[in-house]
């Protein structure tokens, strides 16, 4: 039986089908870590697309090698192949005919004398010495082969210009070839002219590549494709012949005149170019570049070197994302490929299905302004990472798992009763099964093992619990321009929203209050407090923040007032009684004396109260300590990688004690 065999390689056809899915999570913690530092969520996207991911390339890397992919080939390249090639011929025709004059003892005297004398007078430019050899009569047949090879070589660069792959597939044309193309070439001009004036038709079109569709690899659907194909390389072309040195540019166009000995071929190119600009004048017909390499290039491959460029130039402003509007869709995948390689239109692939899949996931949204946010849903997934961050500092200080974090609906009875309309607690399992078990075995006429049983309502038995007391929280924030220039910003945002997850999913009775406290105080909603930028204003009103926590207690007077402070500094300010905020620093005696009557009220009200102090200004430290002394609160000084923790666990002890207060009572 023949052995089969199969071979294996990088999947580039396309996304990859067993390549694993997108990391949204490192996406949306990179993107919200910036969104938290100030930036918007547009910018935070685009950064973390030109950073990208563990797994694939940025935009800044691959813009990085399109510019070295750039300099190669400016750097590797210079476009004298063409004449060098010409020289060369021409250098062994002039050879190889001295050689056949010195030996051939035939020749008249004269005539030989002539002969060395015309080939010893040639003008020192290549073109002009391949013009007067123009009507040469060559006694060395080798002599004659070179110097026709000349006309030939320019006939096919020139071809070769125009139309991509022509110097190779014209190789030792014969006359019917050349005359194939002359009539191509004819019957082009003619189409794109009726085109011009808008006279001609899809027939038009269709008997065109009937007769001419070998010349054209790039199968064009219609007419409008061909010519994009052919104003593409015909401005190329352009653009390398105004790169070249005047007197380079000189000799070629000389030389031009020689090629496949027919100076209607120049004629019909010439309109060819024409045409072409008159249909496409927005390509870059007068664009040029620097070359200064060592390896020549003829005049295709110097057209091809060109497009390169410009497709190199189209990347990059395509990878830098710069215009209103961008998304990583607009990057051509199979011409970053084509310069750079699958494994960079891999990357780009990953990037530009990271982009969709936020968007299509729900993780970024639209604002009725217009401007791109994180969603609910955004803020929910970043408020369980931020949580479990939290809870696995607890789980490390304690050795106990995250279980502690858990929110029942109050203390176990160790009782169940069965389910009723607006219960909220959890299920009996193990007595919910039995209960539909038994039902079905009464209910059935032949009861036997092994039957299939139907849970109904009826079955359905809950777990009791006794009711616990609710808390209000007011978790006050210090905004001041100190936390962000210490570097405490982005830790108080995680904090705020890892305790804002924890009440909103496992304490849901519970009210939670963000208020952040600067030069003024504001109650603010967690996705306010995530996207708020840095703010470069003085003032630390802790004063009017303990104004709105008391507002706050006021309205759920049922609940267990929690107050939770992190600052970095002690009062600079105060709200006087018409509404403004009155700065000074050091701290004045009426903006103390404020504070610590607005304190007091808290406390009457019978608040809970936790200061967290960040940082060792021992001024700080003193007016905290005698604060909580005060109120018979709490000072705690954590690190700024454990505020989180630190912040969660002091709620988490409230609640406890709250509960035993209540029972107690």
């Amino acid at each position: 039986m023949p052995r089969s065999r199969s071979r294996y390689g990088r999947y580039v056809d396309g996304p990859d089908p067993l390549a694993p899915p997108v990391d949204l999570a490192e996406a949306l913690e990179a993107i919200s870590e910036d969104v938290m530092a100030g930036y918007s969520a547009e910018r935070a996207l685009r950064e973390f697309l030109r950073r990208g991911g563990r797994n694939s390339q940025g935009l800044d890397d691959l813009a990085g090698r399109v510019q070295a992919r750039r300099r190669e080939l400016l750097e590797r390249n210079k476009l004298d192949g063409t004449l060098a090639e010409v020289k060369e011929l021409l250098d062994t025709a002039v050879l190889e005919e001295r050689k056949e004059l010195a030996r051939d003892i035939g020749l008249d005297d004269l005539d030989r004398d002539f002969r060395e004398m015309q080939l010893a007078n040639l003008p020192e430019s290549t073109a002009a010495a391949v013009t007067e050899l123009a009507n040469y009569d060559w006694r060395s047949k080798p002599a004659r082969e070179a110097y026709e090879k000349i006309k030939d070589l320019l006939g096919r660069e020139l071809l070769d210009q125009r139309f991509a792959g022509m110097k190779q597939a014209l190789e030792n044309a014969t006359d019917s070839d050349r005359q194939a193309i002359a009539e191509m070439l004819k019957d082009l001009n003619e189409l794109l002219e009726a085109h011009r004036r808008g006279e001609d038709t899809d027939e038009d079109f269709a008997t065109f590549m009937d007769r001419h569709g070998d010349f054209f690899p790039e199968n064009p659907k219609d007419v409008d494709e061909l010519i994009d194909a052919l104003a593409n390389r015909a401005a190329a072309a352009q653009r390398m012949l105004n790169s070249l040195t005047p007197e380079q540019r000189q000799e070629l166009m000389q030389l031009s005149a020689q090629a496949f000995g027919s100076p209607e071929l120049m004629a019909q190119l010439g309109q060819l170019d024409a045409n072409l600009q008159s249909l496409r004048p927005g390509e870059d017909w007068s664009g040029s570049e620097q070359f200064g390499g060592d390896e020549g290039l003829g005049l295709g491959d110097g057209t091809g070197v060109l497009q390169d460029l410009a497709e190199l130039d189209s990347l990059a402003a395509q990878l830098g994302q710069g215009y209103g509007g961008a998304r990583m869709d607009d990057i051509d995948v199979d011409a970053l490929a084509r310069q750079l390689g699958p494994d960079a239109a891999v990357s780009a692939r990953t990037l530009a299905e990271l982009e969709r899949a936020l968007r299509n996931a729900g993780y970024l949204s639209r604002g009725s302004d217009g401007t791109l946010k994180l969603s609910p849903r955004a803020m929910r997934q970043l408020g369980k990472t931020f949580l479990q961050e939290v809870s696995d500092r607890l789980s490390g200080r304690t050795g106990q798992r995250d279980t502690r974090l858990s929110g029942a609906a109050g203390e176990l009875t160790g009782s169940t009763r069965q389910w009723a309309f607006g219960d909220t607690e959890p299920w009996d399992v193990t007595r919910t099964i039995l209960n539909a078990m038994r039902r079905d075995a009464a209910e059935a006429e032949h009861p036997g093992p092994g039957g299939r049983f139907h849970v109904q309502l009826e079955d359905v038995e809950i777990v009791e619990t006794e009711t616990r007391t609710q808390a209000a929280v007011a978790l006050l924030a210090d905004t001041s321009f100190s936390m962000a220039a210490e570097g405490r910003w982005l830790p108080m945002k995680r904090t705020a929203l890892a305790l804002h997850h924890l009440v909103s999913t496992r304490w849901r009775g519970d009210q939670l209050d963000l208020i952040t406290f600067g030069r003024y105080a504001e109650s603010v909603a967690v996705e306010h407090l995530v996207g708020l930028p840095a703010l470069r204003e003085q003032g630390t009103n802790l004063h009017h923040a303990l104004l709105l926590a008391e507002r706050m207690f006021r309205k759920n007077p049922t609940m267990q007032p929690v107050v939770l402070i992190v600052t970095d500094g002690e009062p600079t300010a105060y709200l006087a009684p018409d509404g403004d905020s009155l700065f000074s620093y050091p701290p004045s005696m009426p903006t103390l004396r404020a504070t610590i009557a607005q304190l007091d009220r808290v406390r009457r009200l019978g608040a809970r109260i936790t200061f967290f102090r960040l940082g060792d200004d021992p001024g700080l430290e003193s007016f905290v300590r005698q604060m909580a002394d005060r109120v018979d609160g709490r000072v705690v000084n954590p690190d700024l990688d454990d505020l989180g923790a630190a912040v969660v666990s002091e709620y988490l002890s409230s609640r406890r004690a709250d509960l035993g207060n209540y029972w107690g009572a």
